[in-house]
């Protein structure tokens, strides 16, 4: 499904594959680190119901992990929505640009005398 998506992004738009697999990648970051916090939540509840004192120590630090975690997915989602955003506009200008060229030839053409 994943690469159903990418393929119509590029597909469907002046999109360069650089930029989509660089969406690839950070998507792929992001649901690795998706994976990692479902373990670790797993094993804080584990450890929470378990009631040992032990365990409950070593929540601190899986909660502390689950925290950074939840931070670099909020940062890789904020590359990728930057990143979005700067291709959008770099093809919406490449789209205008092309577009004021081929206006800008019609209204420089030459107009021949009746001679």
């Amino acid at each position: 499904m994943e690469e159903d998506i990418f393929s119509s992004i590029a597909n469907g738009s002046q999109v360069d594959s650089k930029v989509v697999q660089t969406f690839q990648k950070n998507f792929v970051q992001v649901q690795n680190i998706l994976d990692q916090n479902r373990l670790l939540i797993t094993e804080i509840n584990q450890n929470h119901e378990s009631k040992i004192p032990d365990n409950l120590t070593r929540n601190v630090g899986l909660i502390r992990e689950l925290n950074n975690n939840i931070r670099r997915v909020v940062d890789l989602y904020g590359d990728l929505s930057s990143n979005f955003t700067k291709s959008i506009e770099a093809s919406s200008e490449g789209e205008s640009a092309a577009t004021s060229k081929s206006e800008g030839r019609g209204g420089l053409k030459r107009i021949r005398s009746g001679n």
